[in-house]
């Protein structure tokens, strides 16, 4: 038997791991069995991988069990793939899902070349992405619990009607209120709640901000934020989400990689697009829309922003500042022609990754 290639399919659960294995080109798979993700687990599959004659490729999808078993296998020098489970292909007339098909599935398409890897982050980024979704998730925590106050006073007949919400004002006048006994009890409760959501939020604030000077994020955080609507936490999400943003060749792989790319279905001569694809990185997606609003402004940038690009590099400069002209520019174009509002902040979302792309080529670590 001549040199060949392994390739592995591992459909990977909490409670087992269902593995098919494809010699060369071989039509059927070699072998398929099951493992339970335990220690011993663990020294089977990499014993079992190790033995085989010839080189080994190993591929699973991203799931809630996240990268350990990639780790494990890396480690022990076998080579590892992780594929993004929204772009696999899928048959549309497949109606039939088991274990055992999705990996003979992943171990095929990983042959074939038609699968879409991502770029496995090391622990430590990991961890900060951790941090970063945390804190994301507490402000989402805080925003349903303010809103439950406010309606459930609204519910009594109390509305805020003298400024801005949350301010001391407005909490001075909510502890003004006094309700009946259980209604009192509920509203303090919910005080209670949403000012432990606020102290958890300023301590992840903090760190935040603190990793953001570290050596492996500073570069890319001090480039970003030059760009309007690009805080040092949106660039926090940025990086710990995507990481390396030179592993993107083109801008156009970027927007592909947070779904801001129109789906288009086209047959014979007719071409329809449709709405983004809404595939990839969500958290980068949602961050590039929230900043394209920036823009629906006039192009002229405000104190803070002036603050964060003294003494940037003038190429950095330059592109924020460009960036600015057209983004503002193509916002004003698209409401004008009759857009809604919403649909022309996703647009200019689009190209906005593009100018972060272009801030990422820029930085030297």
């Amino acid at each position: 038997m001549g040199h060949v290639t392994n390739w592995i399919g591992i459909d990977d659960h909490a409670d087992s791991w269902t593995i098919a294995q494809f010699i060369a080109e071989g039509t059927e798979p070699a072998r398929e069995w099951e493992l339970v993700p335990t220690e011993s687990g663990y020294r089977k599959l990499i014993g079992w991988i190790k033995g085989m004659p010839g080189d080994v490729r190993v591929v699973y999808e991203a799931g809630p069990c996240g990268y350990e078993l990639y780790r494990r296998l890396r480690k022990s020098k076998i080579a590892c793939e992780v594929a993004a489970p929204s772009l696999t292909p899928r048959k549309p007339g497949d109606r039939v899902k088991t274990n055992r098909r999705d990996a003979c599935k992943l171990a095929r398409l990983y042959r074939a070349g038609e699968l879409t890897l991502i770029a496995v982050p090391d622990e430590h980024r990991e961890a900060a992405r951790d941090l970063v979704r945390a804190r994301q998730a507490t402000s989402k925590d805080l925003h349903r619990a303010q809103h439950q106050l406010s309606k459930l006073l609204l519910r009594y007949g109390h509305r805020y009607r003298n400024g801005k919400s949350w301010t001391q004002r407005h909490w001075n006048w909510i502890r003004a209120i006094k309700l009946s006994e259980y209604s009192q009890i509920v509203v303090d409760e919910t005080i209670v709640n949403v000012e432990q959501k606020l102290a958890q939020l300023a301590r992840y604030d903090k760190v935040i901000e603190s990793l953001s000077k570290k050596k492996e994020f500073a570069p890319w955080v001090e480039a970003l934020v030059v760009l309007r609507g690009i805080s040092t936490l949106t660039a926090m999400i940025i990086v710990t989400e995507l990481g390396d943003l030179r592993r993107f060749g083109k801008p156009t792989q970027l927007m592909a990689a947070i779904g801001l790319v129109p789906s288009e279905y086209s047959t014979g001569d007719h071409t329809r697009r449709y709405g983004i694809t809404k595939t990839g990185n969500a958290q980068v997606r949602h961050v590039a829309v929230e900043a394209s609003w920036h823009y629906q402004k006039r192009a002229s940038s405000g104190a803070k922003v002036q603050a964060r690009r003294k003494g940037k590099p003038q190429v950095l400069v330059d592109i924020a500042t460009k960036c600015e002209l057209r983004l503002n520019r193509r916002f004003n174009r698209l409401t004008s022609r009759g857009k809604r509002s919403t649909v022309a902040a996703v647009a200019v979302a689009r190209e906005l990754a593009g100018f972060i792309w272009a801030i990422g080529q820029q930085v030297h670590q």
